[in-house]
């Protein structure tokens, strides 16, 4: 199995936060190809995507894009890697706070 580490910023990235109205700082976080994370939004059912847009509204699903991770969306990630390239995202599923970048 491949393996691929979280990103550890020297300096802390800021993402804003919409529904908790102030921005969010992440001094880790784990870069997505903008087709994976497509794949991933697309497989999401009706519930985990309202999650997801609770945390990631008026956020463009575009290259470049910074989102804002979570527990459940760290676990639906880790999945998709393992399952679909075999992968496993080193620290991902620790319970610590992350972004995605989109790539």
């Amino acid at each position: 199995m491949n393996q691929i580490s979280m990103i550890t910023e020297v300096t802390p990235i800021n993402i804003q936060h919409h529904t908790y109205k102030r921005e969010c700082r992440y001094t880790r976080g784990i870069h997505i190809s903008l087709a994976d994370i497509e794949i991933i939004l697309n497989g999401m059912n009706e519930d985990t995507l309202t999650y997801f847009e609770f945390h990631n509204i008026a956020k463009e699903i575009k290259t470049g894009t910074l989102l804002n991770g979570y527990a459940g969306l760290a676990n639906i990630i880790a999945d998709y890697y393992k399952r679909e390239k075999n992968s496993e995202i080193l620290g991902l599923t620790n319970g610590r706070d992350f972004y995605v970048k989109i790539i």
